[in-house]
Formats: structure tokens, C-alpha cells, sequence
């Protein structure tokens, strides 16, 4: 089977580091099916574009996997030219498609909503199943962080087209647990079927991050300090992320004597990362280190070092649904305990007990379970084996299935 995933952002992860599509791509060429990954050429957050001549599109295999990149401008921050770059990425998908083998299946994934839309159009016009992957919620997203109120016309237009793509796909794979709640929500549930929306999370692939955790270490002798307790935050430091910034009133906090065992390492990079550090200097947190930006391969490591890991340090109303993050997915496959802001009934640290989930409404629950944590920590193996139920190879078979049943439906229609 030829299978299309067409996803706005899924360039080769050593250009950009969400590697979803690669994973299922590589799995699936694994069972024998035929796979092409269709991008945009420029690269989410860099200045890098893989197409610099006059072409329009570009093909290549990188580490074996087919994929066809079609020229898009590049764009710096999240001002019109991004909007710009979705929206000629959703233009001038089907004229580069419409020169490829003709696919048996689709896989279309929003965000954005518009290049998602237009993959389940070319399913309907190739007449093979066209699934939507869900990957963030567009446009509640905008509403929730506050970029746009609810009336905005964008918002409305948006709205619109996330109802189409619900209504017309064959199946609907969101990543978060509770996508069939947003819908109810939204009041859709008489129009879309139950039994066309499912769920398959981020992941992980064990055997390259056991590859990386022995290959790619980093010397660092706060790592190797074997008397301390270290508590580690890995990830983008944005204001998507501001999740964060009660860590630092718990740090504030732990000044003391009595956690003076406990260290903070942040990796990441980001819009608030000379804030976070000018917050330490003003505050004189001598317990906590900006780390930087690190390459994803050298975490495993890190990890393996580590005790406690933060995963966001309070919830957000979009949380309700449930969350994906992929670092949460590092942090379980090195069987690290996780402290989580995300409590919700889809929260996988809460449900399958890998560290703590809960509301943390003072700076001082927050040390309360960090101290918990550190006095009885949870079995790293016990958190490791549920890593494996999220092993990429596993999520793709899910993918298949999916698929298949949408092959099966459409042949007794």
C-alpha cells in the first residue's frame, strides 16, 4: 500500500526535531507498504529553507524514508508571513501531488487546519481513505492563548474549516485522549460519529533513544554529582510555556537548609529564556542552571542522570482535553519520575502513576511533591515498561489499523 502522510512541518528531524511522521513512516515501510512524507521546505523555527534554486518542489530519501518537499517562503516568528507560509503550503499541495504515484492512502495532518484540509480533499478526489491527524486544536488553540477572540473572522473561518475536516474525513486521529470531548463540546456529536474519531499519542522510538542515552553523552560534573537531587526541565522556554515559571517560585522556596541536597537544570531555548535568568539573578537562586539549548540526541543522557523531571507545572484550560507533549514520552523512557500541572482523565502520569499530576495551586504543593518525590521515588523500570506501550512501532500499527478499516468500509460502500 502507497501511503501519503502530509503534515505542514515533518522535514527530516535532524532539521527539526518533531519526528511523528518519520516514526510512522519508517515503521510502516517496516511492514512492507510504500511511504512519502510531504512537507513544506521551509524549517520551523530556523532561517533554514531546503529548497534555494527555482523549484517548485523537491524530492529526496533521507535515511531511507521518500520525502517531497514543496517550496514555501521562509518566515522568522508568528507574524503574517507564517500565516502566509500555511496558507501557499495548502495552495500548492495539489499541483506537486498530482505529479506522484497515485496514493492508497492519506494521513493529513492540522496544524495546520488548511493543508489538512486540503489532504482530505485529495483523498475524496483519489477516492481513498482520508484520515485527519489532529495534532493541536485549531483554532481553540488561538482562543485559548489569547491571539484571537472567538468572534475574529479568522477564528469564525477557521472554525468552519475544523468542522468541515471533521465531517469529511474518514477517520479522525487526534493525539490528544479526549478529542471526542472537544467535539461534544463544540456541539458536533449529532454530525460526527464517535466511531470515526480515535486517539493515538506522541511516542518514542526506545531503540534510538537507548542508542542515544549510550552514544551521546555529555560531560557535565553537575550530572555526575551523586550527592544531590536533580530535578530537570527540558524544552522550549516560550510563552506557550509559561506552564514553567511556578518552578522558579518553588526554587525560591527550596533556599533553604533543608533542601539544600536538591539542583535545577533547564535545557532549552526560547523568547523566555533571558527572563527565566534574570528572574534567578534578582532572586538569587544559587540552587537552579540555565543548561541552554542542548541537541535532542544528548537528553537520553541527561535524563539517565537526573531524578525528577517537570513536565509543566500548571494546566492550562486546553489541557482539559488532554496533552501530548514528546518530551513526556523522553522522560518515561528513561523511567525518570514525572511532576505534572496537567490533571485531567487523560493525564498518563496520573492514570498509569509515573510520578505526580495534580492542580498546583501554591508554590508550596509544588515543593511538597518534589520532596515527595525525591523520599520515595517510583521504580524506574515499572515507568520505563509503560514507555513501551508508546514505542513508535507500536503507534503505528494503531495507524494501520485505522487505515485499513477505512479500506474496509469504503470497499462495502
Amino acid at each position: 500500500m502507497r501511503i501519503w502522510l502530509i503534515n505542514h512541518y515533518a522535514v527530516p528531524p535532524q532539521y527539526y526535531p518533531l519526528a511523528r511522521q518519520t516514526y510512522f513512516a519508517k515503521n510502516l515501510m517496516a511492514m512492507g507498504h510504500k511511504v512519502t512524507i510531504i512537507s513544506a521546505s521551509s524549517v520551523h523555527n530556523s532561517d533554514k529553507n531546503l529548497i534555494t534554486d527555482g523549484s517548485r518542489w523537491k524530492r529526496e530519501s533521507v535515511d531511507g524514508v521518500d520525502h517531497v518537499y514543496i517550496k514555501c517562503c521562509d518566515y522568522k516568528d508568528n507574524g503574517i508571513k507564517r500565516i502566509y507560509n500555511m496558507c501557499e503550503f495548502a495552495w500548492k499541495l495539489p499541483g506537486v501531488c498530482k505529479k506522484l504515484e497515485k496514493p492508497d492512502a492519506i494521513v493529513s495532518t492540522s496544524m495546520p487546519p488548511m493543508s489538512c484540509a486540503k489532504g482530505i480533499k485529495l483523498a475524496k478526489k483519489f477516492g481513498v481513505p482520508g484520515v485527519a491527524e489532529i495534532a493541536d486544536l485549531w483554532p481553540e488553540s488561538l482562543i485559548a492563548y489569547q491571539i484571537a477572540g472567538p468572534r475574529n473572522p479568522a477564528v469564525l473561518y477557521l472554525r468552519r474549516l475544523e468542522k468541515w475536516i471533521y465531517k469529511r474525513s474518514d477517520a479522525i486521529v487526534f493525539t490528544m485522549g479526549g478529542g471526542y470531548d472537544y467535539i461534544r463540546d463544540m456541539h458536533w456529536e449529532r454530525e460526527i460519529s464517535k466511531d470515526k474519531v480515535m486517539h493515538i499519542n506522541n511516542g518514542i522510538d526506545l531503540e534510538m533513544f537507548d542508542y542515544n542515552a549510550e552514544h551521546y553523552k555529555i560531560s557535565d560534573p553537575d550530572l555526575e554529582d551523586g550527592q544531590t537531587v536533580k530535578v530537570v526541565y527540558t524544552g522550549s522556554l516560550r510563552h506557550a510555556n509559561e506552564q514553567i515559571k511556578p518552578l522558579f517560585d518553588a526554587i525560591e522556596l527550596m533556599q533553604t537548609q533543608a533542601y539544600a541536597r536538591f539542583r535545577f537544570f533547564i535545557y532549552g531555548k526560547g523568547e523566555m529564556q533571558e527572563e527565566l535568568e534574570r528572574l534567578c539573578k534578582e532572586k538569587h537562586l544559587n540552587n537552579v542552571k540555565m543548561k541552554g539549548y542542548v541537541e535532542k540526541k544528548y537528553i537520553p543522557y541527561i535524563l539517565s542522570k537526573c531524578s525528577i523531571a517537570i513536565l509543566n507545572c500548571k494546566s492550562h484550560e486546553i489541557l482539559r482535553y488532554g496533552g501530548s507533549q514528546n518530551k513526556l514520552f523522553d522522560y518515561l523512557a528513561s523511567g525518570i519520575s514525572v511532576i505534572s500541572g496537567e490533571d485531567n482523565p487523560y493525564s498518563i502520569v496520573r492514570n498509569r502513576n509515573c510520578g505526580i499530576a495534580q492542580d498546583f495551586r501554591t508554590a508550596q504543593e509544588l515543593v511538597n511533591a518534589l520532596r515527595q518525590l525525591s523520599e520515595h521515588p517510583i521504580d524506574r523500570g515499572y515507568i520505563r515498561s509503560i514507555a513501551k506501550e508508546y514505542d513508535f512501532s507500536v503507534l503505528s500499527k494503531s495507524l494501520l489499523d485505522i487505515i485499513n478499516r477505512c479500506l474496509r468500509a469504503k470497499g462495502e460502500t
